[in-house]
């Protein structure tokens, strides 16, 4: 009996392996379907000539076709094949659909995004384009849609979803589009809010000195860095009778914001008298990546051959050169969204305006839930803009007024770069763009550089638009600046430009623009720097200052963190010493191996939190529910004044004096980092700053994260310094290249060209990236021919 329950069992097992075997080959297979084809031929409609498809050994794919419309089918068409769901992604995360693909836990994120009803919208903003952008937006539909139909099954991650993949139509380019604006605008107007909060309480000279323009670190093209304000006196501000809660003090987590470095230098500063335009754009890392690097050539009506990087989901060359020109981007945080108080009118349902009384436009959207009901979602429009629903201000209710919901705020006007060859006529087309503004830098073959904003900026009925402000008072947006007063900067006397996300303009200019909350000028001024030191320049040149990790920022931080850490603070005290010690032998780097680097920039983001806390106590305290509050990027200044100058009227009754708040800060940091295994000598910045760079689906296929996301590594950089790194945020792509001479250029990016597991390009060309080797800016030899035949 025993032995045959043990060969009845032995027979279980073979059967249940042999099943699991089964199951696991057909997934496989399965998987393997969703591949696209990379060779011989293929017959489509919806192309008028053959078109060429290679692709490299990375991936990297060249498209010729003989003309535009081919091409954006063509373009389309390798999207797809690599990137659909990323593509899908970005149009639900615009159009607030994504709880209908991935389930409840996105339902929150789709209610903010359906205040803007961008699906909506986009079909507007779909019949204000001109026959052109509808050809071309017509055609990169019928390419991918085409890809979809090719594959022999649908691509993978809907089967992990168990639903199908929807067809993609050409206002889903416009949702891409839109994408984008939520990534890179202040979307619900929450600066203005959030100081608005603070204005409404403080002594102006305090909000000012709170909130100020600027700092000594700023390094614009245009003007000089800002004077730093006189510390407020206790006749304005004292806190002196006020304790804070330290015990429950949140540390913010240093984020680096979305945005990029970008510079130029002209001619007169290279061997061959051409420009060199070079650009990293910083924005949040996953896998795939954000862009698609492609090289695009039609011929007629003439020749075009473009180089550089895509988003897919839309038919046009993002940032890279057209051999005459080169272009580039960063974030430009002008003033692209105002918060607009509305003041109820006599009747319900109607508010007030300058013009009188108007009613509430309403619309009802239906947001999908899988696996659940449906939710109904009411959206109050006014004049101006969506009304919120998620804030309390005391003067009335908050209407976000945002360039991107406005006719003529996205537009596809960057297809005209493709056929520029000067920088003479690139100024105009910047200028006419419409997506969410940038800090345009281009260069070209002659030698010539710019800098101006690609993107509408929005002319205003006089206003402060950097606070609420009252509808019933202004009007709000009143149109668009004209293209050719626009601020620009053309072949400046020293040959160089650069952007990084910083004050880039002063005066009229500045005004033009505004401040949506610019970043700290150190690492805008780190580049500069690194521009000036020296006087000639290679592509190759450009990725050093790419990669420049040096703690310039955070030097003056460590010797105040040494000098607190005197010998009376650590007698009797190891930690402290061991803490002192690890401090006065720092790499001044962010490099992963060290300790001190991650150690002074705990201490100085402990500090700037308790400092913020305790300036913010009396606003907190003036009203009768929590406020959010937001601190100034420019918050070094005050900062800096505080912690050197240390005034004891602004001071919390809980700390004796400055040098007991700052050793009260490294001791709690010594209690979170010293107990740790291998103690504080382990405490390298590379364990905390470890790539996390993950495909979408990772989180909820936990056995499978390994396979699908980037390799966890530690990884160089931080903010304030050109190599900006966090574990998920970081150089979306890097490039320099001097137009007409592409083949001397280099570009990588993380995470690989395809969005597919199984693909041989899913990983390839990330190790560089990490490293930060040079690849070539132009695909290399063609490892796959596919070619597109217009079907019979």
């Amino acid at each position: 009996m025993i032995r045959l329950f043990a060969r009845w069992t032995k027979r279980l097992l073979l059967t249940v392996v042999i099943l699991l075997a089964i199951a696991v080959l057909l997934a496989w297979a399965t998987l393997r379907a969703s591949l696209p084809q990379l060779d011989g031929e293929f017959a489509v409609a919806g192309i008028t000539a053959p078109v060429s498809i290679e692709r490299d050994a990375i991936g990297a794919p060249t498209l010729h076709a003989q003309n535009r419309n081919d091409l954006a089918f063509a373009t389309g068409f390798v999207h797809a094949q690599d990137r659909f769901f990323q593509m899908d992604l970005s149009r639900r995360n615009a159009a607030g659909e994504l709880a209908e693909l991935i389930g409840a836990a996105l339902l929150a994120r789709d209610r903010r995004v359906r205040m803007h009803r961008f699906r909506a919208r986009a079909g507007e903003f779909l019949l204000q384009q001109n026959a052109q952008e509808k050809a071309l937006l017509d055609a990169y539909a019928a390419g991918v849609n085409a890809a979809l139909a090719a594959m022999d099954a649908k691509p993978f991650e809907y089967h992990v979803l168990q639903s199908e993949p929807e067809r993609w139509e050409p206002v889903d380019s416009l949702l891409t589009g839109f994408s984008m604006f939520l990534d890179l605008n202040d979307e619900r107007a929450d600066r203005d809010v959030q100081r608005g909060f603070a204005a409404r309480v403080l002594p102006a000279e305090v909000f000012d000195w709170m909130y100020p323009e600027g700092t000594r670190w700023d390094a614009p093209i245009m003007g000089d860095a800002r004077a730093e304000s006189v510390i407020p006196g206790a006749d304005l501000i004292d806190l002196r009778d006020l304790r804070l809660p330290t015990a429950n003090l949140v540390v913010p987590v240093d984020v680096p914001l979305p945005g990029s470095n970008n510079w130029a230098v002209t001619g007169a500063l290279t061997a061959e008298g051409r420009a060199i335009v070079a650009d990293d754009m910083h924005l949040g890392l996953r896998v795939p990546s954000v862009f698609y690097r492609a090289r695009l050539k039609y011929d007629e009506p003439a020749a075009v051959d473009l180089a550089g990087v895509t988003l897919p989901g839309v038919p046009i060359l993002v940032a890279g050169s057209n051999g005459h020109v080169a272009w580039a981007f960063t974030n430009s945080y002008g003033d692209w969204s105002d918060a607009i108080i509305v003041r109820p009118g006599s009747k319900r349902g109607t508010y007030l305006t300058p013009d009188g009384e108007k009613r509430f436009a309403e619309f009802r959207e239906l947001i999908k839930v899988r696996d659940a009901a449906t939710e109904e979602l009411v959206v109050r429009e006014t004049v101006w803009g969506p009304v919120r629903d998620d804030v309390v201000y005391p003067e009335g209710e908050i209407a976000v007024s945002w360039i991107a919901q406005e006719p003529g705020g996205l537009n596809l006007r960057q297809i005209d770069l493709e056929t520029v060859r000067s920088v003479a006529e690139v100024i105009d087309v910047a200028n006419a763009i419409g997506q969410p503004p940038q800090n345009f830098v281009s260069g070209d073959a002659d030698g010539n550089i710019v800098w101006t904003i690609a993107g509408q900026i929005p002319l205003r009925d006089g206003y402060d638009s950097e606070l609420p402000v009252d509808g019933a008072i202004y009007r709000g947006f009143v149109g668009w600046l004209p293209s050719d007063t626009y601020p620009r900067v053309v072949n400046p006397e020293t040959g160089r430009i650069w952007t990084a996300n910083a004050r880039v303009v002063d005066g009229e200019a500045l005004a033009i623009v505004g401040d949506s909350g610019y970043a700290l000028g150190a690492r805008a001024r780190q580049i500069r720097d690194g521009l000036f030191a020296r006087d000639s320049f290679t592509p190759q040149d450009m990725l050093a200052i790419q990669l420049d990790d040096r703690a310039l920022f955070l030097s003056r931080w460590r010797d105040l963190l040494l000098g607190v850490l005197d010998e009376n603070a650590v007698a009797g005290n190891e930690a402290r010493a061991q803490y002192r010690d690890q401090v006065r032998d720092w790499i001044p780097r962010a490099s992963t191996d060290s300790v001190g680097f991650r150690l002074v920039r705990d201490f100085r983001n402990r500090v700037k939190a308790t400092v913020f806390e305790m300036l913010t106590m009396p606003i907190r305290a003036a009203y009768p529910f929590p406020v959010p509050l937001r601190m100034s990027r420019q918050f070094e200044a005050p900062l800096w004044a505080m912690v050197t100058e240390q005034p004891a009227h602004l001071l919390t009754g809980n700390f004796d004096s400055w040098e007991a708040l700052m050793l009260s800060v490294i001791d709690s940091n010594l209690n979170d980092l010293q107990g740790r295994p291998g103690g504080l000598g382990e405490r390298t910045w590379g364990e905390v700053n470890r790539a996390a760079i993950r495909h979408p689906l990772s989180p909820s296929l936990p056995w499978f994260s390994r396979w699908l996301d980037m390799p966890r590594e530690p990884l160089p950089g931080d903010n304030d310094m050109p190599r900006v790194q966090a574990p998920a945020t970081g150089a979306s792509e890097r490039f320099a290249v001097a137009p007409g001479d592409e083949a001397n250029g280099y570009l990588h990016l993380p995470a690989g060209q395809s969005g597919h597991p199984l693909s041989p390009f899913y990983r390839l060309g990330h190790a560089d990236w990490v490293a930060g080797r040079p690849t070539p800016f132009l695909p290399g030899p063609a490892a796959h021919r596919l070619t597109l035949t217009p079907a019979p």
